[in-house]
C-alpha cells in the first residue's frame, strides 16, 4: 500500500466485514514528540484470543477467496519501519482496537494520502454506518461526524455524488486549517 489512507481504507473495510455500525478513525500528529497515530476502533464482533494471535501473520486470514491476509501485517510492517509500534485489542462482541505509531519525521514513513475520499467513499458506499473521523494536529483538531452530516442533509442521502464531492473538499479544507506548513 502506498499511503496511509489505504491501509486505513483497509482497517475500516475489516470492521464493516465484522459487522460494525460505528467506526472512529483518529489520527494525531505531534511533532513535539514526534509520533504520528492511527487509531481505528470498532464496535464489530471482535476476535476470539486466538484469531489475535494471528491476525499478523501474512499466511493467515479468514477470507475464503485467498489464503493471505496482508492488511493488517502489513500496517504493521509500515509502523516498525517508520520507527513506530503497531498494537491490536480486541473481544467477542466488544469490536476490535487497531493502533498503528509512526516517527512523524521518519524518512519512511508513508504519506497520509487521499484521507478524505477514504473516508467519505466508506461513508457513502455504507450509510447506515456511523463514522467519526478526527484529526488532531498542534494547530487543532477536526472532526467529521456522519450522524452531524446525516442530520444536516435531511432527505438528501449522503451518497449523492454532490455531496459526495461537497464533503470530500469539506473535509480537505479543514484540515488544511489544521496543517503544520499552511
Amino acid at each position: 500500500m502506498k499511503d496511509l489512507s489505504l491501509h486505513v481504507l483497509d482497517i475500516m473495510q475489516n470492521s464493516l466485514s465484522a459487522g460494525a455500525h460505528d467506526i472512529n478513525v483518529e489520527i494525531v500528529e505531534d511533532q513535539v514528540i514526534d509520533k504520528y497515530l492511527i487509531t481505528i476502533r470498532d464496535d464489530g464482533k471482535g476476535m476470539s484470543p486466538e484469531m489475535l494471535t494471528k491476525v499478523t501473520d501474512p499466511f493467515f486470514t479468514t477470507r475464503t477467496t485467498r489464503k493471505v491476509g496482508l492488511g493488517i501485517p502489513l500496517l504493521k510492517e509500515h509502523a516498525e519501519q517508520a520507527g513506530g509500534t503497531f498494537s491490536i485489542t480486541s473481544g467477542i462482541g466488544k469490536g476490535t482496537e487497531i493502533a498503528a505509531g509512526f516517527l512523524l519525521s521518519h524518512i519512511d514513513r508513508q504519506p497520509l494520502g487521499d484521507i478524505a475520499g477514504t473516508i467519505v467513499l466508506t461513508a457513502a458506499s455504507n450509510p447506515q454506518v456511523r463514522i467519526r473521523y478526527t484529526h488532531t494536529t498542534g494547530f487543532g483538531t477536526y472532526l467529521f461526524d456522519t450522524a452531524e452530516v446525516s442530520e444536516i442533509l435531511g432527505d438528501t442521502p449522503i451518497n449523492n455524488s454532490r455531496v459526495i464531492n461537497f464533503l470530500v473538499e469539506m473535509i480537505n479544507e479543514n484540515l488544511e486549517q489544521i496543517k503544520y506548513s499552511h
